[in-house]
């Protein structure tokens, strides 16, 4: 993904901490009281321009939703939405999804959202994928032991490569689609690079993870 520098990125997201939570480890075990209630707690990790977590925000009001990405240009368009839509059931975290179980507890999580992630095809870019070993590992360690793994790509590699990664981890799949926009899944919220390639006519994969 090429991006386009703002160099103002930096100080709206720092004018907006009720957005951007501009020290999460600090809310590590502590989301609740951040939102303050007890509502499941939905991650999604690589977030990009924020549309997908303020759609299930907005659309599920009963749920805390918390978007992860890590580059400013990327996550100011999400920043954008929220003043302009505030919804006090979202908040944005401007770091790696490296960094997730630094930021969120043991099994704190209900949902894990995993969406049109760079496929690193390289084979020698492997641990890089989202749907790798090693950060399976750290999604288990906040996810609750009836938590999910909710995945969506365009690469069929990817999503055959997740297919395998998941399973061998000793992940059960649920929900499994080859062709999203043609299956009788209901109350699927798109992101905006979804839209993109739906309206290409390209297939979207999807699948649920859980223990």
């Amino acid at each position: 993904m090429r991006l386009r520098n703002k160099p103002w990125a930096a100080q709206v997201i720092s004018e907006h901490p009720e957005i951007v939570v501009p020290n999460p480890a600090e809310c590590k075990g502590r989301w609740s009281e951040l939102f303050n209630n007890q509502h499941p707690i939905h991650v999604e990790v690589g977030t990009g321009k924020g549309r997908f977590v303020t759609r299930v925000g907005e659309k599920h009001p009963e749920w805390n939703v918390i978007g992860m990405e890590k580059y400013d240009s990327v996550i100011l368009t999400g920043v954008e939405r929220l003043i302009e839509s505030p919804q006090e059931n979202v908040k944005l975290i401007k770091d790696d999804v490296e960094k997730v179980t630094d930021f969120f507890a043991h099994k704190e999580i209900d949902r894990l959202y995993i969406n049109f992630t760079d496929p690193w095809p390289k084979n020698r870019h492997e641990k890089r994928r989202l749907t790798h070993e090693g950060f399976l590992k750290k999604y288990m360690e906040v996810l609750k032991d009836n938590g999910e793994i909710h995945f969506k790509t365009d690469n069929q590699g990817l999503f055959e490569y997740s297919l395998a990664s998941l399973s061998q981890f000793g992940l059960k799949l649920k929900n499994v689609s080859l062709d999203l926009h043609n299956s009788d899944l209901e109350d699927n919220i798109m992101t905006e690079y979804e839209e993109r390639y739906v309206e290409k006519g390209m297939r979207i994969f999807r699948l649920e993870a859980y223990r």
